[in-house]
């Protein structure tokens, strides 16, 4: 059987999107590793002090710290508002209205920078919620969208009437719950927990209205760092948050294997 030969240009356009992808995380380990006092490309010489200079600047240790903890909180809120809601919306699809699952997607239709104000001017504000609460608070509403809908996607394949068995046969509705629907979409939490975590670490729309003296997350101290200094400092940190993300995909990939969160 002959093999077809790909076209030069098809390949070409391959590589060309291959560097897109790939160089500017090339171009950001680089300049991380730079021995310069300031962000340059190529690296003049090689270097890891500047990851060291991130552990030795207190506010960095502190905000990588908070960081950590409004990601847990806020990913753990979703997933225990985002995994009956998800169960509802499929499992009563037909009962309740249309509008109810486009209620939970209108922090991502909203823009991040109004859906900030808006939580500075009602909880800081109007409640004064403490600093910490606001940003678990303001997060957890962020990720929400991402968890129901990754969880939603398990559970459309999820054949209910294995729940109606169990429960026919004696079994509680929770306890169906907690072993019968639960296990089966269990791909479908991790997934969820991933890119919610993920997106926490990661924000700044929301963060940049709710961080105030003395509580910051590690992205607005990446930026109040930059306003201040332009050494690979910052790119020291960006490589930081690529490697936690790594870090996540590859204790999944060794417990579970990535072929698991595709089912």
């Amino acid at each position: 059987m002959m093999t077809q030969k790909l076209h030069p240009a098809l390949i070409a356009f391959t590589a060309l999107v291959f560097v897109f992808l790939v160089g500017p995380l090339v171009i950001v380990v680089g300049a991380a590793l730079s021995d310069t006092t300031y962000l340059t490309f190529p690296p003049q010489g090689l270097s890891l002090r500047w990851f060291e200079n991130i552990f030795a600047i207190d506010a960095f240790r502190r905000t990588i710290l908070t960081s950590l903890q409004i990601g847990f909180l806020a990913t753990f809120i979703a997933l225990v508002i985002g995994i009956p809601a998800a169960y509802a919306l499929n499992r009563y699809r037909i009962a309740l209205p249309g509008w109810l699952s486009t209620l939970f997607v209108l922090p991502v239709l909203v823009p991040e920078l109004v859906l900030g104000f808006s939580l500075l001017k009602n909880l800081a504000t109007q409640m004064h919620a403490p600093i910490f609460i606001s940003l678990v608070l303001g997060h957890s509403l962020l990720v929400l969208p991402y968890v129901v809908r990754v969880i939603s996607a398990s559970l459309a394949s999820f054949d209910f009437s294995v729940e109606e068995a169990a429960v026919s046969l004696g079994s509680s509705p929770l306890k169906t719950f907690f072993t019968i629907l639960l296990p089966n979409v269990r791909s479908g939490v991790i997934a969820a927990f991933i890119l919610a975590f993920i997106t926490s670490i990661n924000d700044v729309s929301i963060s940049i209205f709710l961080t105030g003296p003395g509580l910051s997350t590690l992205p607005i101290q990446l930026l109040a760092h930059m306003e201040q200094f332009f050494d690979p400092t910052v790119a020291s940190v960006s490589v930081l948050l690529m490697v936690l993300t790594v870090a996540v995909m590859a204790i999944v990939e060794r417990t579970l294997g990535l072929t698991f969160l595709a089912k």
